[in-house]
């Protein structure tokens, strides 16, 4: 079955607040076929740097139903080894969403590409903030 590029998102929010207000959202990119989630995993860091790494089906029933729409086809790749070393990126007090997905938006060019043998030599990207900087020197 043709795929497109599979990607690893972390998103942190301080202070522990994670709420599932990204759930919405993300449903958006999964319902237009945009991205398939394959795994989304939450990481907590509290202030004494404990990690409690929860699956998505562990979550309490209000959070785990703002996420219902994605959860269908989740194929459960990352582990609780993935999430203690994603946990390095938090500071203490702080939460993060773990996400794998692909990239179905990329799947017929990406399957093009491997039939006429062509090989990504180089992807990368830009983070926001590098963009809004670049952005801001041309405006000077």
């Amino acid at each position: 079955m043709p795929t497109g590029p599979i990607e690893m998102l972390a998103v942190k929010f301080p202070g522990n607040r994670f709420t599932g207000e990204i759930a919405p959202a993300l449903a958006d990119l999964v319902e237009t076929g945009t991205i398939r989630l394959i795994d989304i995993l939450f990481v907590r860091k509290d202030a004494d740097g404990l990690v409690e790494v929860t699956e998505i089906s562990e979550l309490d029933d209000d959070t785990y139903a703002a996420f219902d729409l994605v959860t269908s086809d989740l194929e459960g790749l990352m582990s609780e080894d993935d999430g203690q070393r994603m946990s390095e990126l938090l500071e203490p007090n702080s939460s993060a969403a773990v996400m794998v997905f692909e990239n179905t938006w990329a799947t017929r060019f990406t399957e093009a590409m491997r039939h006429a043998d062509g090989e990504v030599v180089f992807n990368e990207r830009i983070p926001r903030v590098v963009i809004d900087e670049m952005m801001a020197e041309m405006d000077t």
